[in-house]
């Protein structure tokens, strides 16, 4: 056990002292809370809105339903030909001209949307939509409703999410703020299994490479050697993640303080400029509606001690799955280039895992291929870092949690049995055929 406890400790100071380690550390929770800062602050620019405007030229004597207005589009109708509106649209002020040709309102066609910059799509689809409601109140009325019944025809659905908990009290959610976390998560777990598990690999490599092992299976076991390898590198990138954990939290509230103060400088003067109209109120309710205000809403309301929690465990227990078998296909090879016919079937489940937990799990979190993912300990550990935010019954967690320990132990022995062999295998390429027979050598 002392001999782990040596190789583990060298395993783990030769990595956290050198630079890369420590840069990365330091600059990885600065990149977070600048991608955090980033949302916050178009959030705030969509509060306020940009506004488009957009001269109108309508030569169609059938739709006389005119466009409405709205905070991201104003129309203007104008009595210009086309030709001399679009030389004179910026002139007159206009960022694009809307062209509403004569057609059938049972088939509208030949309406362009012209300007001297390319009109985005959430745009794009905006006034499309608005020509569409005035063609179909234009319909509407001529079918003889009245104005008053077309208003009344319209409505406006707020669903207001909630979830009933264990306890039975209904909780606020979220359907994006769980799939920001799982996405989030599910991405992390992929990136850092795959990392720590190749740095394995590679630690093994140069080893067998510079013939350090010869000198190192004197003195210690090849199991001992493995094991000690495996748990000190998972020492690092438990290290690196807390201390991401702790950063990211310190700096994230400071970008988050910065923006509130600049809110409520921002809603400050809006309320002195126009106190009569209450845009005080106003700014306060699009603000907790935005997204956001709604995100973080539904964050309060997450467990994310036990999510982060949980987190470290399905990243060790997926690691040390996964590091077992990158150190027996290090073990195996010369050169990493020699790697990459043993990488490959290694990586698929976790690809497959990867792939499968975002697209099946986020559509149906509950489903019964959302649980055996979750199960399978070459899937589980994105599979349930994806379905933690939807929650999971805790016989599940439970049950995921055995079977990736089980799985652990299970890669570790068949891993073993192939290190002890290949670590000492030199200038002979290896075949898949030759691990399994040095896994049945007796000796």
């Amino acid at each position: 056990m002392n001999k782990i406890l040596l190789i583990i400790q060298r395993e783990y100071l030769s990595r956290v002292k050198k630079k890369s380690f420590i840069v990365m550390t330091l600059l990885t929770p600065v990149i977070f809370a600048g991608f955090y800062g980033i949302m916050i602050y178009f959030s705030i620019q969509g509060i306020k809105g940009t506004t488009n405007k957009i001269a109108v030229v309508n030569t169609n004597k059938t739709l006389t339903e005119k466009l409405v207005s709205s905070k991201n589009a104003t129309y203007t109708y104008v009595n210009k030909p086309l030709a001399a509106m679009k030389a004179d649209l910026a002139k007159d002020g206009y960022d694009y001209v809307l062209y509403l040709p004569e057609f059938s309102l049972n088939a509208p066609a030949g309406i362009q949307l012209l300007g001297t910059k390319q009109a985005g799509l959430n745009l794009n689809n905006k006034v499309s939509d608005d020509v569409e409601n005035a063609i179909r109140n234009q319909k509407l009325k001529q079918s003889g409703l009245a104005q008053q019944d077309l208003d009344n025809l319209k409505s406006s659905v707020d669903i207001d999410m909630k979830k009933i908990g264990e306890t039975g009290k209904e909780e606020d959610s979220s359907a994006g703020a769980s799939t920001i976390i799982a996405y989030v998560g599910g991405i992390l777990m992929f990136m850092f299994i795959l990392l720590y598990g190749i740095q394995v690999m590679r630690g093994v490599i140069e080893e067998k490479t510079n013939r350090i092992i010869e000198v190192m299976i004197s003195s210690v076991k090849p199991f001992q050697l493995m094991m000690g390898k495996i748990i000190g590198i998972a020492m690092v990138g438990l290290t690196q993640f807390i201390l991401w954990i702790v950063l990211t939290g310190i700096i994230s509230t400071a970008v988050v303080k910065i923006y509130a103060d600049k809110t409520n400088i921002t809603q400050s003067s809006v309320s002195a400029a126009l106190k009569k109209q209450n845009e005080n109120k106003i700014f306060k309710e699009a603000t907790e509606k935005s997204p956001i205000g709604n995100i973080q809403k539904s964050l309060a309301n997450l467990n994310l001690t036990k999510i982060i929690t949980l987190f470290l465990f399905f990243f060790l227990g997926g690691y040390l799955f996964y590091s077992a078998l990158y150190a027996a296909i290090g073990s195996a090879v010369d050169s990493e280039t020699e790697t990459q016919q043993f990488m490959f079937p290694v990586m698929l489940p976790l690809l497959l895992g990867y792939s499968l937990s975002l697209s099946v799990v986020t559509n149906d979190p509950y489903g019964n291929m959302a649980f055996w993912l979750s199960m399978i300990p070459f899937t589980s550990p994105i599979a349930m870092m994806v379905r933690l935010p939807y929650g999971v019954p805790d016989w599940q967690l439970a049950l995921s949690m055995a079977l990736l320990i089980l799985g652990f132990i299970g890669t570790v022995w068949v891993a073993s049995r192939i290190y002890r062999v290949g670590i000492l295998m030199y200038g002979k390429k290896t075949s898949m055929k030759e691990m399994i027979k040095w896994f049945t050598y007796k000796n």
